[in-house]
């Protein structure tokens, strides 16, 4: 709904972000008046938000702060109608190593964001949250109501941050919404990601290297998750609700390696790297999500295939190479 979204205010967290620097420009395409919130540097480096065409990069208001700063967030949320809170650290292998600042940035920023709202009045607040929670799939598909699980620092962070945006719907009635995407990708991730990692290396390197190759994933094309978020922020009656926002099929980290060496044209050896292998009881072994709630409740649905999703991602990332480092291990 474009006229929904004409002179709008929108905050959106982690601006900077693969997922959240998409929201931004379709939200900018659509008319709303997008306040982009990103953590401070010295250079001014608004991050990805910098891939996005002039004309509407020229038209945000770029906010820097960080969200573990409870007073920069109110201040950033003053005036705003709808806020999108993308803003985490979410590097899984980042969370072994540093569990404290994962922890403070993701469930101190949510609680920051959740009060703020509540001191601001805004209309609603869509809360990211992640597929991790669930930890490996204890039945398929995964619904809303499957258990969740803390099967690192970084899915433990979203589950604390997710039951803080549910306590504060509870208590005060915050009007705030959980999406919950499973595996999105596209243009302008990094190769932190496995599907970046796989294309970087087979576009230019002789071997692919790899952790697990059995893990199973659900992936979403970009287009599709930000479909979600904006159909999640237009529905009336969903405050204090949670939506799956995934495919809906699961291919293997093999699978997936073996398609896209298919549609590159190489044929490549992969070697297994240990050090990107998880700790056993941390691996997420499968994830499968049930959509229905997302189908039913605000009409959202997939649009790409993942072969025609990898296309476009493959074709983005062959004319971006010198935005990565092939063959590294980006944790």
């Amino acid at each position: 709904m474009v006229d929904f979204w004409r002179g709008k205010k929108v905050l959106v967290t982690g601006a900077g972000g693969f997922i959240a620097s998409h929201l931004v420009e379709r939200l900018a395409q659509q008319g709303a008046q997008v306040r982009a919130f990103v953590r401070y540097n010295s250079r001014a480096d608004p991050g990805l938000l910098s891939m996005i065409p002039d004309s509407l990069f020229s038209a945000l208001e770029i906010v820097a702060g960080d969200l573990r700063d409870a007073a920069a967030v109110e201040m950033a949320m003053q005036g705003v109608a709808i806020v999108f809170h993308l803003g985490a650290l979410i590097a899984i292998p980042y969370s072994y190593r540093h569990p404290v600042e994962v922890v403070e940035s993701n469930i101190i920023g949510t609680l920051n964001v959740l009060m703020a709202g509540r001191a601001c009045g805004v209309e609603r607040i869509v809360h990211t949250s992640s597929s991790e929670v669930y930890g490996t799939a204890m039945r398929v598909p995964i619904d809303e109501s499957h258990p969740l699980q803390g099967q690192s620092p970084y899915s433990a962070s979203k589950i604390g941050a997710d039951k803080l945006a549910e306590s504060f719907y509870r208590s005060f009635d915050l009007p705030v919404v959980t999406l919950r995407p499973f595996n999105t990708y596209g243009p302008r991730q990094s190769a932190r990601a496995v599907i970046p990692t796989i294309i970087t290396q087979a576009l230019t390197q002789p071997v692919v290297h790899l952790g697990n190759l059995y893990a199973r994933r659900d992936l979403t094309y970009i287009s599709d998750t930000i479909d979600g978020f904006l159909k999640v922020a237009e529905a009336p009656g969903v405050e204090g609700e949670t939506f799956n926002i995934g495919s809906g099929v699961e291919i293997s980290v093999g699978e997936l390696a073996a398609l896209i060496f298919d549609i590159t044209g190489s044929q490549i050896e992969i070697v297994i790297d240990n050090e990107r292998l998880r700790p056993k009881k941390s691996e997420v072994e499968r994830l499968l999500a049930d959509n229905k709630r997302a189908r039913e409740r605000i009409g959202w649905e997939p649009r790409f295939t993942l072969r025609d999703g990898l296309k476009m991602t493959i074709e983005w990332i062959s004319d971006h190479l010198d935005y990565y480092h092939p063959g590294e291990y980006q944790y």
